[in-house]
Order: structure tokens, then C-alpha cells, then sequence
């Protein structure tokens, strides 16, 4: 057997472990039982998901519902019809809404919601990977500190001798320490934290982003932000993602 397949058996042997670890946290984990956020508006957890995603989807939720600090709303927002899909443990859930929205891929984890209330703290997060207790936490800790937009994992644009972007595959990856600048570029899937206002009113323009930016929601995201002059907080070290197994097929 190749140092490489025995390697590769390793890393899965690792990989299981930790979702083991992971399940048996959310196992013992109380739900809607965190302490009051104290931010002074609203803090909305928002995400979406669809049915290829249904069948892992529960213990992303449990993970959401079960944080130290408790949002004041946790919202699914889903396409038309797929609501009728959702696993009966999902819509079980207690303290989890699930909304309707148009197809708008992966902005319709924060679109509608900064649609429907721009007045709130917005925390987005992805539906196929663990969230530890402390999570919403630390993204909450950055906003009272007065981040305007914090996360958890970021690159650094790298520049290039004329002032602009270098190629993606140039940037810094997952940056290991904390920092703020203009050049964090935030990655949604270890979470976000929105402050209200922080956005570009075009933010919400489905002509534009649909037809700019149609599969690139941290490019948008990250650009509308900027556009309105606000720097994001990367805090934290390395960020490690643990995605459920059988999330990814699709």
C-alpha cells in the first residue's frame, strides 16, 4: 500500500473522528437555552439549503440552535415547493422559521432577510458543516467591539504592482491570525456578522447581482461593503471546517 492511500485513509480515520466528536456534542447540547446577545438591535441567524442538503441538514440546525449566545430569530430560507421536502426532524425544530423566497442560489441566505429586516444584525452561515457552542459567540463579541462585518475564516487580496487584485489563486488563504483591512475578503462558510448599514444600497438589486456576480455571493458581498467604505474584522486563528458526511455529493 502507497505512502499516499495510507495517508489518504489517515485523513479519513481523522475526519471521522471529529464528526464523532461533533455528534456527540450536539447530542448533549440544549436548544434556544443561550445567553442574551446584548447587542443593541435584533441578531438574526439566516442560511438556506435544498434538498440534495436535506438529508444533513438537521444537525447544521441543531449546531445553530444550540449556541451559548441566543439569536433572536434563526431563519431557513428555502425555493417554493422545497419546504414540502424538509426531513420532519427539520420542521420539528423548535425556535427555526422556514421561509419562502425566489431562487436567487446562495444569496437567498441573506438577501430576503436584509430585505425583510435591514434593522437587524445579520449572521449568515452555511447548512453543511458543524458550528462549535461558542461560534455566534465570537462573531457577537466583534459587533459589541464595534466591527461592522466579522468572521470567522478570510483571505487577503493580494495586490498586484498596479493596485489591483492578483489572481485568486495569489491571495493569501485563510488567514491564521486576526486582522482588519480592506483586503480581508470574508468567506461565508465559517459564518459572518452583518451590522446594520454596512451595505451599499445595491446590495439588495437582484438585476445587478443576478447578472454580475450569479454564483459569487462572498465576491458581491464583500464588494458591497467595501463600496459603502466598511473594512472587515477577521478574528480568530486558522478557521477548520468540519463538513457532515454525505453533504458534499452534490
Amino acid at each position: 500500500m502507497g505512502s499516499a492511500v495510507i495517508g489518504d485513509l489517515f485523513r479519513q480515520f481523522k475526519h471521522r473522528r471529529r464528526l464523532s466528536r461533533a455528534m456527540a456534542d450536539l447530542a448533549a447540547r440544549p436548544l434556544n437555552s443561550g445567553a442574551p446577545h446584548g447587542l443593541s438591535a435584533p441578531l438574526i441567524v439566516s442560511l438556506t439549503s435544498y434538498p440534495a442538503r436535506f438529508g444533513t441538514l438537521a444537525l447544521t440546525l441543531r449546531s445553530l440552535l444550540g449556541q451559548s449566545v441566543r439569536p433572536d430569530r434563526v431563519i431557513l430560507w428555502l425555493d417554493e415547493g422545497d419546504d414540502a421536502a424538509l426531513p420532519a426532524e427539520v420542521a420539528a425544530l423548535p425556535g427555526l422559521e422556514v421561509s419562502i423566497c425566489p431562487n436567487w442560489r446562495s444569496y437567498k441566505k441573506i438577501v430576503p432577510t436584509l430585505l425583510d429586516d435591514p434593522a437587524s444584525y445579520i449572521v449568515t452561515a452555511d447548512d453543511d458543516i458543524y458550528y462549535p457552542a461558542d461560534w455566534l459567540a465570537g462573531l457577537v463579541r466583534a459587533a459589541a467591539g464595534g466591527a461592522p462585518v466579522a468572521c470567522h475564516r478570510a483571505h487577503r487580496v493580494t495586490l498586484t504592482p498596479a493596485g489591483l487584485p492578483a489572481r485568486y489563486g495569489d491571495w493569501v488563504h485563510n488567514i491564521d491570525a486576526p486582522e482588519t483591512s480592506g483586503l480581508v475578503f470574508l468567506t461565508g462558510v465559517s459564518g459572518v456578522i452583518y451590522a446594520p448599514g454596512v451595505f451599499h444600497p445595491d446590495v439588495t438589486r437582484t438585476d445587478l447581482f443576478t447578472a454580475l456576480a450569479p454564483r459569487s455571493d462572498d465576491v458581491w458581498l464583500y464588494w458591497m461593503h467595501r463600496l459603502n467604505g466598511v473594512q472587515a474584522q477577521k478574528i480568530g486563528g486558522r478557521a477548520r471546517i468540519l463538513e457532515w458526511e454525505g453533504s458534499q455529493a452534490q
